[in-house]
């Protein structure tokens, strides 16, 4: 996710909340996207073992300004996105864009 106009949201964030509020924020959402990914990561169709789901991890980044969830298999793709012989069965996509709304309000309630 990228924002346009970082300068007025630092300059508006300065005014109404600290920085630390907003590293609680990433944190949060965070873990929650991370949860999201885990609760969605069932699949229903062919072998599973549950390894992608516990290969899901949050790293936190720019001094906790910034997180990276995702799977460690190195077939999460093929999970994700399928293949020819293979349907689809989306858990990233569709977790992130869950949370990205609750992270956008909650950026917003800070800034008021």
């Amino acid at each position: 996710m990228q924002f346009r106009g970082a300068d007025q949201l630092i300059g508006a964030l300065k005014k109404k909340a600290t920085l630390n509020d907003v590293k609680e924020v990433v944190k949060l959402n965070g873990s929650e996207l991370q949860r999201g990914m885990m609760r969605k990561a069932s699949f229903t169709r062919g072998y599973q073992t549950g390894t992608t789901k516990r290969s899901i991890k949050l790293k936190f980044a720019d001094g906790g300004f910034a997180v990276k969830v995702g799977p460690g298999t190195e077939y999460s793709p093929y999970l994700e996105h399928g293949t020819r012989f293979m349907a689809a069965q989306p858990f990233v996509g569709p977790a992130y864009h869950q949370q990205k709304q609750k992270f956008l309000k909650d950026m917003k309630r800070l800034m008021e």
